[in-house]
Parts: C-alpha cells; sequence; structure tokens
C-alpha cells in the first residue's frame, strides 16, 4: 500500500511522505515562493540557508538585530552600513569537501549564500553600530539618539 497517492508526481513509495527530498507537492508550482523569486534560482540545498531569519527589535536604547547562523564563523559573516543608513548582513557557508572515500548517507545541512538589508529609521547613530558573534546568534546594536524632551518651564501666577 501506497502512502503517496500516484496522482502526486506518479511516485509510489513506502517511506516518509513529510520528506521534502522524497515528495514535494509544490515542485514545479507555478507559484513564487517566500523568497518572492522563483524557485529554480535557488537550489533545494540553499534555499533553506538563504533566507537567513533575523529578529529586529527597538529599545528605548537601541535598534537591536538577531540572526541566527548556526556554524558560520564570524570571518564568514560581513556586517555592513551602506550610505542612507542602510544595515547590510551577508555570508556564506561552504558545503564540506567530499573526500573520494567517503560515502555520505544524508546531506541536510544548508550551504550558500545569505543577504539582508534593513533601511534604519533617521534616529540610528550609524557610526556607532556594534556586531558580536556568540554560540552561532549574530547580534548587531545600533545605537538611537536620545529624544531631546522639550524643557518645560513653570511660570509663575501672579495676583
Amino acid at each position: 500500500m501506497s502512502l503517496i497517492p500516484s496522482f502526486f508526481g506518479g511516485r509510489r513509495t513506502n517511506l516518509d511522505p513529510f520528506s521534502m527530498d522524497i515528495w514535494d507537492p509544490f515542485h514545479e508550482f507555478p507559484l513564487s515562493t517566500s523568497l518572492s523569486v522563483p524557485r529554480s534560482q535557488f537550489s533545494n540545498e540553499t534555499a533553506a540557508f538563504a533566507n537567513a531569519r533575523i529578529d529586529w527589535k527597538e529599545t528605548p536604547e537601541a535598534h537591536i538585530f538577531k540572526a541566527d547562523l548556526p556554524g558560520l564563523k564570524k570571518e564568514e559573516v560581513k556586517v555592513e552600513v551602506e550610505e542612507g543608513g542602510v544595515l547590510q548582513i551577508s555570508g556564506e557557508r561552504s558545503r564540506e569537501n567530499e573526500e573520494k572515500n567517503d560515502q555520505w548517507h544524508r546531506m541536510e545541512r544548508s550551504s550558500g549564500k545569505f543577504l539582508r538589508r534593513f533601511r534604519l529609521p533617521e534616529n540610528a547613530k550609524i557610526d556607532q553600530v556594534k556586531a558580536a558573534m556568540e554560540n552561532g546568534v549574530l547580534t548587531v546594536t545600533v545605537p538611537k539618539e536620545e529624544v531631546k524632551k522639550p524643557e518645560v518651564k513653570a511660570i509663575e501666577i501672579s495676583s
């Protein structure tokens, strides 16, 4: 008995139907992906890494960006601020070298390049951006200019 009906790609298999390397119901489907580019521009092995997920939160003191980049060294990641206040985070994870005597049974870890850009608000101090990498998490801190509170001067009321 087949777990995957023949009308889904014509393949019959008793393997895990949820493993995308066995059966992908949207393979060559004419809709765009979450990357907003045609699927053919990214191979399956790089798609997961190419869409690096980044959190951006704002505190009273700074804008903080956090990116999960497991397995990357800080030398493989670039953080830049472009003219016009655009923060750019990019990097590349190379594919592991294959030895002639090696026999791979599975290759699931992603490899490839990623590039994310964020337009910073006007209150960002782009000359004081700091970045740190710890345990595969990149943290970029962009300090904010202090909001000057208007001076309030008490006026004495005369009689």
